[in-house]
């Protein structure tokens, strides 16, 4: 789902991505890739013994995944900058909603509020922010 640019208006939801679920196994080639191998992400009884039900996902695969919504939605070289936020984890086993509301519009572009849950979850795991610099959808 994309919204025209030239219709969208503040609070409207503009972009959404869905992931696959997030399986220990994504968990594992994820630390391998990134070299972040924290076993609160890939050692279960570790992560209980920090106060977690089971190992949790790498805040930085969620800000991937909101990368992802907006390579997805928009062309890349209209991206002008990207942040986030973590609010609070991710359990593994979960799908992640990913979706954009427009947070202002201007002759330059728009500005995105970006957020990241588990589906079916109202708790915001990711909050942030992106500039979009022209008023075409990819």
């Amino acid at each position: 789902m994309t919204i025209p640019f030239a219709e969208s208006t503040p609070g409207q939801r503009i972009a959404e991505f869905t992931s696959s679920i997030i399986t220990p196994q994504i968990l594992q080639a994820y630390a391998e890739a990134s070299g972040d191998s924290n076993p609160l992400h890939l050692d279960k009884s570790f992560a209980q013994k920090a106060g977690f039900d089971d190992v949790i996902v790498h805040g930085m695969l969620g800000m991937a995944l909101l990368g992802r919504l907006l390579t997805a939605h928009f062309a890349p070289q209209d991206i002008r900058n990207f942040s986030a936020r973590f609010v609070s984890t991710i359990p593994v086993g979960k799908q992640i909603h990913c979706y954009a509301e427009v947070a202002e519009q201007s002759p330059q572009g728009l500005l995105l509020n970006l957020y990241a849950q588990p589906l079916g979850s109202e708790k915001t795991a990711i909050r942030g922010q992106a500039r979009i610099s022209v008023l075409a959808p990819k």
